[in-house]
Protein backbone atom coordinates (compact mmCIF):
# COMPACT_ATOMS: atom_id res chain seq x y z
CA UNK A 1 0.00 0.00 0.00
CA UNK A 2 1.25 3.48 -0.85
CA UNK A 3 1.88 5.78 2.12
CA UNK A 4 1.19 9.52 2.32
CA UNK A 5 2.14 11.90 5.12
CA UNK A 6 0.27 15.08 5.92
CA UNK A 7 1.96 17.88 7.86
CA UNK A 8 -0.70 20.37 8.90
CA UNK A 9 -2.96 21.68 11.64
CA UNK A 10 -5.76 19.75 13.29
CA UNK A 11 -9.39 20.77 12.72
CA UNK A 12 -11.46 19.54 15.66
CA UNK A 13 -14.66 19.76 13.56
CA UNK A 14 -13.22 17.33 11.03
CA UNK A 15 -13.76 19.34 7.86
CA UNK A 16 -10.27 20.61 7.06
CA UNK A 17 -6.64 20.15 8.06
CA UNK A 18 -5.30 16.82 9.26
CA UNK A 19 -8.77 15.29 9.52
CA UNK A 20 -9.74 16.17 5.93
CA UNK A 21 -6.37 14.92 4.72
CA UNK A 22 -6.67 11.54 6.41
CA UNK A 23 -10.25 11.08 5.18
CA UNK A 24 -9.10 11.86 1.65
CA UNK A 25 -6.22 9.42 1.90
CA UNK A 26 -8.50 6.68 3.14
CA UNK A 27 -10.98 7.34 0.33
CA UNK A 28 -8.11 7.29 -2.19
CA UNK A 29 -6.95 3.96 -0.75
CA UNK A 30 -3.53 4.93 0.53
CA UNK A 31 -2.11 4.64 4.05
CA UNK A 32 -2.32 8.05 5.73
CA UNK A 33 0.01 9.39 8.42
CA UNK A 34 0.11 12.78 10.12
CA UNK A 35 2.46 15.24 11.76
CA UNK A 36 0.42 17.82 13.65
CA UNK A 37 1.93 21.31 13.56
CA UNK A 38 -0.92 23.09 15.39
CA UNK A 39 -4.21 22.44 17.15
CA UNK A 40 -7.13 24.62 16.16
CA UNK A 41 -10.47 25.25 17.84
CA UNK A 42 -12.74 25.70 14.83
CA UNK A 43 -15.99 24.64 13.25
CA UNK A 44 -18.07 25.55 10.23
CA UNK A 45 -18.55 29.10 11.51
CA UNK A 46 -14.91 30.06 12.00
CA UNK A 47 -11.59 29.61 13.78
CA UNK A 48 -11.70 30.43 17.48
CA UNK A 49 -8.22 29.48 18.66
CA UNK A 50 -4.83 28.12 17.58
CA UNK A 51 -2.31 26.34 19.78
CA UNK A 52 1.02 25.76 18.09
CA UNK A 53 3.03 22.58 18.60
CA UNK A 54 6.66 23.22 19.55
CA UNK A 55 9.23 22.94 16.72
CA UNK A 56 11.04 20.28 18.75
CA UNK A 57 7.95 18.08 18.91
CA UNK A 58 7.26 18.58 15.21
CA UNK A 59 10.81 17.37 14.56
CA UNK A 60 10.28 14.34 16.79
CA UNK A 61 7.09 13.40 14.93
CA UNK A 62 8.92 13.67 11.60
CA UNK A 63 11.78 11.51 12.88
CA UNK A 64 9.31 8.84 13.97
CA UNK A 65 7.68 8.77 10.53
CA UNK A 66 10.77 8.79 8.35
CA UNK A 67 12.73 6.24 10.38
CA UNK A 68 9.91 3.69 10.24
CA UNK A 69 7.10 3.98 7.65
CA UNK A 70 8.67 6.04 4.87
CA UNK A 71 6.05 8.03 2.94
CA UNK A 72 5.74 7.88 -0.84
CA UNK A 73 4.41 11.44 -0.87
CA UNK A 74 4.08 14.35 1.55
CA UNK A 75 1.34 16.97 1.73
CA UNK A 76 2.03 20.16 3.72
CA UNK A 77 -0.82 22.37 4.86
CA UNK A 78 -1.06 24.97 7.63
CA UNK A 79 2.31 25.68 9.26
CA UNK A 80 1.93 28.61 11.57
CA UNK A 81 5.37 30.08 12.31
CA UNK A 82 8.87 30.43 10.94
CA UNK A 83 10.54 28.09 13.49
CA UNK A 84 8.21 25.21 12.55
CA UNK A 85 8.79 25.94 8.85
CA UNK A 86 12.57 25.72 9.40
CA UNK A 87 12.26 22.35 11.15
CA UNK A 88 10.00 20.89 8.47
CA UNK A 89 12.29 22.03 5.64
CA UNK A 90 15.38 20.67 7.40
CA UNK A 91 13.80 17.27 8.06
CA UNK A 92 12.40 16.88 4.55
CA UNK A 93 15.86 17.57 3.14
CA UNK A 94 17.52 15.27 5.68
CA UNK A 95 15.27 12.35 4.78
CA UNK A 96 15.15 13.12 1.04
CA UNK A 97 11.35 13.18 1.06
CA UNK A 98 9.62 12.40 -2.24
CA UNK A 99 6.65 13.98 -3.99
CA UNK A 100 6.15 16.98 -1.69
CA UNK A 101 2.90 18.89 -2.31
CA UNK A 102 2.69 22.23 -0.52
CA UNK A 103 -0.64 23.96 -0.02
CA UNK A 104 0.69 27.38 1.03
CA UNK A 105 -2.03 28.33 3.51
CA UNK A 106 -1.44 32.06 3.84
CA UNK A 107 -4.80 33.69 3.16
CA UNK A 108 -8.21 32.61 4.40
CA UNK A 109 -11.25 32.29 2.14
CA UNK A 110 -12.46 35.62 3.52
CA UNK A 111 -9.18 37.27 2.53
CA UNK A 112 -7.53 37.47 5.96
CA UNK A 113 -3.76 36.88 6.18
CA UNK A 114 -3.08 33.73 8.23
CA UNK A 115 0.73 34.01 8.30
CA UNK A 116 2.71 37.01 9.51
CA UNK A 117 5.36 38.53 7.25
CA UNK A 118 8.25 36.64 8.89
CA UNK A 119 6.55 33.27 8.48
CA UNK A 120 5.53 34.08 4.91
CA UNK A 121 9.12 35.02 4.05
CA UNK A 122 10.39 31.79 5.60
CA UNK A 123 7.78 29.76 3.71
CA UNK A 124 8.96 31.31 0.44
CA UNK A 125 12.65 30.92 1.25
CA UNK A 126 12.75 27.46 2.83
CA UNK A 127 9.59 25.41 2.27
CA UNK A 128 8.57 26.28 -1.28
CA UNK A 129 12.01 25.41 -2.74
CA UNK A 130 11.93 21.84 -1.33
CA UNK A 131 8.42 21.20 -2.69
CA UNK A 132 7.73 19.47 -5.99
CA UNK A 133 4.30 21.09 -6.45
CA UNK A 134 2.69 24.11 -4.80
CA UNK A 135 -1.08 24.70 -4.91
CA UNK A 136 -1.85 28.36 -4.09
CA UNK A 137 -5.37 29.71 -4.45
CA UNK A 138 -5.78 33.06 -6.17
CA UNK A 139 -5.23 35.26 -3.06
CA UNK A 140 -2.12 33.21 -2.17
CA UNK A 141 -0.82 33.42 -5.74
CA UNK A 142 -1.25 37.19 -5.49
CA UNK A 143 0.97 37.21 -2.39
CA UNK A 144 3.61 35.00 -4.02
CA UNK A 145 3.67 36.91 -7.31
CA UNK A 146 2.98 40.42 -6.03
CA UNK A 147 0.35 40.77 -8.74
CA UNK A 148 -3.40 41.24 -8.68
CA UNK A 149 -5.24 38.36 -10.37
CA UNK A 150 -8.58 39.06 -12.02
CA UNK A 151 -8.43 37.13 -15.31
CA UNK A 152 -7.03 33.87 -16.64
CA UNK A 153 -4.24 35.86 -18.32
CA UNK A 154 -3.39 37.25 -14.89
CA UNK A 155 -3.16 33.68 -13.57
CA UNK A 156 -0.64 32.79 -16.29
CA UNK A 157 1.43 35.91 -15.61
CA UNK A 158 1.38 35.24 -11.85
CA UNK A 159 2.59 31.67 -12.43
CA UNK A 160 5.42 32.97 -14.62
CA UNK A 161 6.45 35.42 -11.91
CA UNK A 162 6.39 32.76 -9.19
CA UNK A 163 8.43 30.46 -11.46
CA UNK A 164 11.23 33.04 -11.62
CA UNK A 165 12.22 31.93 -8.11
CA UNK A 166 10.87 28.36 -8.03
CA UNK A 167 11.69 25.41 -10.26
CA UNK A 168 8.84 23.06 -9.30
CA UNK A 169 5.31 22.80 -10.63
CA UNK A 170 2.71 25.46 -9.77
CA UNK A 171 -1.03 24.85 -9.64
CA UNK A 172 -3.01 28.07 -9.23
CA UNK A 173 -6.49 27.09 -8.10
CA UNK A 174 -9.36 28.98 -9.69
CA UNK A 175 -12.05 28.18 -7.15
CA UNK A 176 -12.26 31.82 -6.06
CA UNK A 177 -13.52 32.81 -9.53
CA UNK A 178 -17.28 33.16 -9.83
CA UNK A 179 -17.75 31.72 -13.31
CA UNK A 180 -15.82 28.43 -13.13
CA UNK A 181 -13.37 26.32 -11.14
CA UNK A 182 -10.59 26.09 -13.75
CA UNK A 183 -7.08 25.55 -12.41
CA UNK A 184 -3.79 26.45 -14.08
CA UNK A 185 -0.75 24.18 -13.99
CA UNK A 186 2.56 25.85 -14.83
CA UNK A 187 5.42 23.40 -15.18
CA UNK A 188 8.81 23.64 -16.91
CA UNK A 189 7.85 26.80 -18.74
CA UNK A 190 4.58 25.39 -20.11
CA UNK A 191 1.03 25.76 -18.86
CA UNK A 192 -2.04 23.55 -18.94
CA UNK A 193 -5.62 24.27 -17.92
CA UNK A 194 -7.73 21.83 -15.95
CA UNK A 195 -11.35 22.62 -16.68
CA UNK A 196 -14.10 21.78 -14.24
CA UNK A 197 -17.62 22.95 -13.64
CA UNK A 198 -18.24 25.10 -10.59
CA UNK A 199 -20.46 23.14 -8.22
CA UNK A 200 -23.17 25.25 -6.62
CA UNK A 201 -22.59 24.16 -3.05
CA UNK A 202 -21.86 26.65 -0.25
CA UNK A 203 -20.31 23.89 1.89
CA UNK A 204 -16.69 24.14 0.79
CA UNK A 205 -14.87 23.91 4.13
CA UNK A 206 -11.60 22.07 3.55
CA UNK A 207 -11.55 22.05 -0.25
CA UNK A 208 -7.94 23.24 -0.47
CA UNK A 209 -6.73 20.65 2.02
CA UNK A 210 -8.66 17.93 0.24
CA UNK A 211 -7.38 18.78 -3.24
CA UNK A 212 -3.71 18.89 -2.26
CA UNK A 213 -4.05 15.62 -0.33
CA UNK A 214 -5.74 13.92 -3.27
CA UNK A 215 -2.94 15.09 -5.57
CA UNK A 216 -0.34 13.69 -3.14
CA UNK A 217 -2.19 10.36 -3.21
CA UNK A 218 -1.91 10.25 -6.99
CA UNK A 219 1.80 11.04 -6.90
CA UNK A 220 2.34 8.33 -4.27
CA UNK A 221 0.74 5.85 -6.67
CA UNK A 222 3.22 6.80 -9.38
CA UNK A 223 0.89 8.96 -11.46
CA UNK A 224 2.18 12.04 -13.26
CA UNK A 225 1.52 15.50 -11.85
CA UNK A 226 -1.03 16.07 -14.62
CA UNK A 227 -2.92 12.82 -14.02
CA UNK A 228 -2.79 13.30 -10.24
CA UNK A 229 -4.39 16.74 -10.61
CA UNK A 230 -7.02 15.44 -13.02
CA UNK A 231 -8.07 12.63 -10.67
CA UNK A 232 -7.97 14.92 -7.63
CA UNK A 233 -10.25 17.47 -9.30
CA UNK A 234 -12.68 14.72 -10.28
CA UNK A 235 -12.68 13.47 -6.68
CA UNK A 236 -13.29 16.86 -5.09
CA UNK A 237 -16.00 17.78 -7.62
CA UNK A 238 -17.95 14.66 -6.74
CA UNK A 239 -17.35 15.18 -3.01
CA UNK A 240 -19.03 18.58 -3.43
CA UNK A 241 -21.83 17.19 -5.58
CA UNK A 242 -22.65 14.67 -2.84
CA UNK A 243 -24.34 17.57 -1.06
CA UNK A 244 -23.37 16.94 2.54
CA UNK A 245 -24.87 19.64 4.77
CA UNK A 246 -23.51 19.75 8.32
CA UNK A 247 -23.13 22.59 10.80
CA UNK A 248 -24.41 26.15 11.01
CA UNK A 249 -21.87 27.70 8.64
CA UNK A 250 -19.75 26.71 5.66
CA UNK A 251 -19.86 22.94 6.04
CA UNK A 252 -17.47 20.15 5.03
CA UNK A 253 -17.34 17.90 1.97
CA UNK A 254 -18.41 14.29 1.86
CA UNK A 255 -14.93 12.78 1.59
CA UNK A 256 -16.26 9.24 1.60
CA UNK A 257 -18.96 9.61 -1.08
CA UNK A 258 -17.47 6.68 -3.01
CA UNK A 259 -17.56 4.26 -0.07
Amino acid sequence: MEKVLTIAGSDCSGGAGIQADLKTMTARKVYGMSVIAALTAQNTTGVYGIMEVSPEFVAKQLDCIFTDIIPDAVKIGMVSNDAIIEVIADKLIQYEAKNIVLDPVMVSTSGSRLLNEDATAKLIKRLIPVSHLITPNIPEAEVLSGQKIETEKDMIRAAEMIAENYKGAILIKGGHKQENANDLLYKSGEYQWFYEEKVENPNTHGTGCTLSSAIACGLAKGLSVEQSIKEAKHYITNALKAGLDLGKGRGPLNHCFMM
